[in-house]
Order: C-alpha cells, then sequence, then structure tokens
C-alpha cells in the first residue's frame, strides 16, 4: 500500500516512514505512516518536546538500564518548572533516555523517541521548543567504541591514560571521526519530519557542559571529593572540542539554532573550585547524582537559558 503526503517532499516521506516503522517496530510501515502524518486529525502539538541521552535525562546512578530513569533536577523537570507547568503534563513530552544515540548503537535511538513523541501527539502547530542533546554514545565511522565508551575506560586506565597513543592503539575512538556533516546527516529525517508537523517550533541542539577546558592536556574526576588526576588526558578533551564543533557546524548546516552549554559552564567543570559535574559520590555537587553529568547548579544553567530564549 503507498500513501501520498499533499505537498510533501521526497524527504518528508522518508523521514514519515522511517518515524512510522520506529512506532510499529517494522521497516515497511506504510499504512501507519499516513496516520503518522495526521492528514486529517492533526494534533495541536504540546508546547515541549524533548529529545535526548543521559545528558538530558540524567537519572539516577543505580537505575534500572532497561528503564528510562529521568532525573528530578535534570534540566528539562527545571525548564518545565519554570514555565510553571507541572512536568510530564499534556503540554511537555520528555523522551530523553541514558544510553541514546542518534542512530543505531542499543539504544534508544533519535527516531524512536520522536516516534514516541509524534504517539502522544507532541508535534503540532503549537510546538514551541524541541530540543536534541546527541552524539557521545554516537559509533562515529563505523567505530565499535563510542566517545563515551572511550573515556570511561580511560578515565580509569591511569597507567595506559587517554592520549592519542591510546587512540593509535585502538582503545580509544579517533576524535576527527565526530564530524559537522555526519552529525547533520543522521539528524536530517527527524528534521525534516520535525519541521513539517511543527513549523512554529524552535528546534535546538543542546551542547554539552564543559567537563574539561578546551586547552587541557591533562584531566581529573572526583571520589568522595578526592580529585584523581589523569595527566594523559588530551583525546577526551578532544572529543568535547570536536563534539562542540560538530553541533555547530550541524546545526549551521539545517538552520537550527546551537544552545552553547560548554560557554554556560565555563569554568565549572571536573575538579574545579565550583564544580557543576558529579564527581563519584560527591557531597559537593550531588552525592546520588550520576557521575560526570551535570549537578543540579549545572543543569539550572541550561534550563534558564533555553526558558530565556525559547519559552518565556
Amino acid at each position: 500500500m503507498k500513501f501520498r503526503i499533499p505537498g510533501a517532499s521526497a524527504s518528508l516521506c522518508a523521514a514519515v516512514v522511517a518515524i512510522a516503522a520506529a512506532m510499529t517496530g517494522t521497516a515497511g510501515a506504510h499504512a501507519d505512516s499516513t496516520a503518522a502524518a495526521g492528514n486529517t486529525t492533526a494534533p495541536d502539538g504540546k508546547e515541549i518536546v524533548i529529545l535526548g541521552d543521559s545528558f538530558t535525562a540524567n537519572g539516577s546512578p543505580f537505575a534500572d538500564t532497561n528503564h528510562c530513569d529521568r532525573g528530578d533536577t535534570a534540566w528539562p523537570v527545571q525548564l518545565t518548572a519554570l514555565t510553571g507547568l507541572p512536568h510530564d503534563t499534556d503540554q511537555v513530552s520528555n523522551q530523553s533516555c541514558a544510553g541514546a544515540t542518534i542512530e543505531g548503537g542499543g539504544g534508544y535511538t533519535l527516531t524512536v523517541q520522536a516516534a514516541n513523541a509524534a504517539k502522544q501527539g507532541a508535534f503540532g502547530p503549537k510546538t514551541k521548543l524541541v530540543t536534541l542533546q546527541f552524539g557521545f554514545n554516537e559509533h562515529w565511522s563505523g567505530s565499535d567504541l563510542s566517545p563515551w565508551s572511550s573515556t570511561e575506560k580511560c578515565f580509569y586506565d591511569i597507567a595506559g591514560g587517554c592520549g592519542p597513543d591510546a587512540v593509535a592503539d585502538g582503545r580509544m575512538i579517533d576524535p576527527q571521526a565526530i564530524t559537522g556533516e555526519a552529525y547533520a546527516t543522521r539528524i536530517s529525517k527527524v528534521i525534516t519530519y520535525i519541521r513539517y508537523y511543527a513549523p512554529a517550533a524552535h528546534i535546538v541542539i543542546v551542547g554539552y557542559p564543559e567537563m574539561f577546558r578546551p586547552d587541557q592536556e591533562s584531566i581529573c574526576f572526583d571520589i568522595l571529593s578526592l580529585p584523581l588526576p589523569q595527566p594523559k588526558g588530551r583525546t577526551v578533551v578532544e572529543y568535547f572540542n570536536r563534539m562542540d564543533t560538530a553541533e555547530r557546524e550541524a546545526a549551521a548546516r539545517l538552520g537550527l539554532d546551537y544552545l552553547d552549554a560548554r560557554a554556560l559552564t565555563a569554568g565549572h567543570g571536573l575538579c574545579t573550585p565550583e564544580q557543576w559535574i558529579n564527581g563519584i559520590f560527591d557531597p559537593k555537587t550531588k552525592l546520588d547524582g550520576l557521575p560526570f553529568h551535570p549537578s543540579p547548579q549545572g543543569d539550572a544553567v541550561v534550563a534558564n537559558a533555553l526558558y530565556e530564549r525559547y519559552v518565556r
């Protein structure tokens, strides 16, 4: 059974099919994609739609990995509070999930998140803001490793370190694999879909917060507020540098907005006097917070910026 959306381009049809397939779990969901298109009963949409990985969800480190745990101080919750709406009302759809990828991998992908939001009628003319925060779980250039899995291993490899030799040895992916062109290509179908069904929405790529200064060679993390240095840490820093560049370039290519969370949190990375990134059981940030993810203060800065620029 074939269908056609009146006035729609081939790229939109492809986006609808992809999202409809994610809804049904099948690759040829043409009939369901007609329903997803909403030709006869298009929803008004929710005001805010949030798509992202653990830096958005920011749940508990003790959560069931098969469940999308979302923290009570994560920036989506704080953003919703600023609007005066209770979180998870009929005006907000938060689909973020730890381990999420743009595409591929074993996580909760961007397409699946967008499909679940569409099931809720989240995209429509009343939608004001759609956010995306992805990239660190992605398998760039077909690597078996992601920047996040590379970084996790490196943090605890005090002897081996996280320098260029780790890339040469295959212990870490090459930061140069993270590109704006690849990022834009991977999100383009979902962006086409969102633009068509939520034409008034600001679509914003939310960057990652500052973990380390862009010029650092060594890195550090803390356990119970005790700093543990890693002298050879340049490759981890380069991941954040390359991700920031890729997100900016992808936003420019697709005509999206980019929220520079790294600039908003500059000077407040790991092992700084006023740290806005959780350590491991660190009482100075959030004792039960997800390690290496934003503290409540770090998330507050992002929530306030999104509110002031796009929702207020």
